[in-house]
């Protein structure tokens, strides 16, 4: 019986250090950036995605919740911070819809199999980023208004970016699999 709880122990541990690593991996991808209106362009996307599917989407989920509960107690986490500030201020700005994005995003790509054609995969993946865009622009909405262009200042500047870093995770997906294995 004590066998059992020392390894139970053990996982429990690896997951949190798991966790921990990964929301330092995040952070890191958010200070990778190009400037851009309203919001930067880092590899977040790329890393939510890698995130998802190296972790699945039980252990993704909670170090993206993570990543955001320290950016939103003030740690400098996030893109702009701190030089555009910390805290709940800065996540209730122009990133917020994105950051909440992120969940959804790491959850599908933590689900999905991703087995099948490689067009079937683009898809899965495609889906998956979507979910950031979409909770972007909602709240881009929100916050700067319905008659603004928000698909021009939100969406469109990415596209091109988001289809490299789409076809990057596409193309690593077996070895990302094959992590995911690892981390168990």
């Amino acid at each position: 019986m004590e066998i059992v709880k020392t390894i139970q122990s053990q996982k429990v541990l690896k997951q949190l250090i798991i966790i921990f690593v990964g929301s330092i991996l995040l952070t890191i991808s958010a200070k990778i950036k190009i400037p851009f209106y309203p919001v930067p362009m880092t590899m977040q996307t790329f890393v939510v995605l890698f995130l998802g599917i190296s972790f699945g989407y039980k252990i993704g989920l909670a170090t993206v919740s993570l990543y955001l509960f320290e950016g939103i107690i003030g740690l400098p986490v996030f893109s702009g911070s701190p030089e555009k500030g910390i805290g709940l201020i800065y996540f209730t700005g122009p990133t917020m819809g994105y950051l909440i994005g992120f969940l959804f995003t790491v959850y599908f790509a933590g689900r999905f199999e991703f087995n099948g054609s490689l067009f079937k995969k683009f898809l899965q993946l495609i889906f998956s980023t979507s979910f950031i865009y979409i909770f972007g622009i909602l709240w881009l909405g929100i916050l700067i208004g319905w008659e603004k262009p928000l698909f021009q200042l939100g969406v469109k500047p990415f596209l091109f970016a988001e289809l490299f870093k789409v076809l990057i995770v596409l193309f690593s997906l077996s070895k990302l699999k094959k992590l995911k294995k690892y981390l168990r």
